[in-house]
């Protein structure tokens, strides 16, 4: 029996993408949540909590681009053409944050004002592009003769809208129970405060695109709900009820670390019902990632090269995070 190699590639183009949507969620979370926190000091130390780590967050972004073009290259040009609209606003939605975030500590008085606008939209529209892109994965893409046969707008649909809403909302819960973990005093009570009506609106969401998926697509119905699969599958939906209950109690609470931990299960709970609805698809409705595959060669080429860059890449992060581990305060970090 060899080795499966377009199953090992899934594997770990699915992990990068799970660590950018941890890492850098509540990294764009933070600029989500500053509109509602208006003291200049307070947005200091939100954006301390990140400012060493944040442009590091990336690299999983670029590793599960990187990865789709070796490993899958009809996937890679299929999904391409079909999102270039809004896969061009989020790299530019995140290219104008990143400058946002430098400029904004060395502006004047009277320029700062402007960076934090920049920063905020700048979250906003990379963020919304993200959930537009999934939504539309999720619906599918018509493909003939190996290319994308569907129209420049066929990802605008109110379904992947209404995904764009949803990451807005669940970027955001990332940033302020990450905030609840880094930050003390008010702008930590401020944040318990927020997640709390946060939660309960990404718990709505994550319904509501659980049951308007499998309404528009008869393969994800049959997938959920047929037998034995609807009790193998049981268990996620209510993990998400349970992980959402501890949730809100943890925001009520004391507990630093726990709202965050536990943002992190929902959406790791999220992520996976995503996967159970389209495996073993990497082109929905009907390319699976064994017909996308790249020669063997060319995977286990490159699958060298990433079984021995990605332990390099999380030793990193690891190190990064514990040295600079702990509460950040008002008046300390970035300069």
């Amino acid at each position: 029996m060899g080795i499966d190699l377009p199953l090992i590639w899934a594997i770990i183009i699915a992990f990068g993408l799970m660590m950018y949507v941890i890492m850098d969620g509540f990294d764009l979370g933070i600029g989500i949540l500053f509109p509602f926190v208006r003291d200049r000091e307070d947005r200091d130390t939100m954006i301390n909590t990140v400012a060493p780590v944040w442009d590091g967050n990336e690299t999983w972004l670029v590793l599960g681009g990187a990865g789709l073009l070796a490993a899958f290259p009809l996937a890679y040009a299929v999904v391409l053409s079909a999102l270039y609209l809004p896969l061009v606003l989020m790299l530019a939605g995140l290219i104008w944050r990143g400058v946002a975030f430098e400029f904004r500590f060395k502006s004047d008085e009277a320029h700062r004002p402007f960076w934090d606008k920049a920063f905020t939209w700048g979250s906003y529209i990379a963020t919304f592009s993200q959930g537009v892109a999934l939504g539309a994965f999720i619906n599918g893409f018509r493909v003939e003769d190996g290319a994308y046969a569907g129209g420049l707008l066929d990802w605008l649909t109110p379904f992947s809208l209404f995904t764009g809403a949803g990451l807005l909302i669940a970027y955001a819960l990332l940033g302020a129970t990450w905030l609840v973990m880094k930050t003390e005093g008010p702008l930590q009570e401020r944040m318990r405060a927020l997640g709390r009506p946060v939660t309960l609106a990404l718990l709505a969401t994550i319904v509501i695109v659980s049951l308007w998926t499998p309404l528009i697509h008869a393969d994800v119905a049959a997938r959920w709900f047929s037998q034995p699969n609807l009790f193998f599958f049981a268990p996620v939906p209510a993990l998400v009820l349970l992980a959402s209950w501890a949730l809100l109690k943890t925001l009520r609470g004391e507990g630093h670390a726990a709202p965050f931990l536990l943002t992190l299960i929902l959406l790791f709970l999220g992520y996976t019902g995503l996967a159970i609805s389209l495996w073993p698809h990497i082109i929905p409705p009907d390319v699976t990632i064994w017909a996308a595959a790249a020669p063997p060669q060319s995977m286990g080429f490159t699958l060298v090269g990433a079984l021995f860059i990605i332990p390099f890449i999380l030793a990193y992060t690891a190190w990064s995070y514990y040295v600079f581990r702990g509460k950040v305060k008002a008046g300390e970090g970035y300069h």
